[in-house]
């Protein structure tokens, strides 16, 4: 499977619990951190819930 980078340009502070949730299960813990990840169907959904606070890279 293809790797994505995915990086936390903003905040979590002020979010709902599930989207702090979700960077957390993506070990994601500070701001303009970067996380790898296998591109599969569970990873992309993190992802899409928490677009807005982060950017994704091939």
């Amino acid at each position: 499977m293809a790797k994505i980078k995915i990086t936390q340009v903003k905040s979590g502070i002020d979010r709902r619990y599930d989207q702090k949730a979700t960077l957390k299960a993506l070990g994601i813990t500070k701001l303009h951190k970067t996380v790898e990840h296998e591109a599969t169907p569970q990873i992309l959904g993190m992802v899409k819930k928490i677009a807005h606070l982060v950017t994704v890279e091939n």
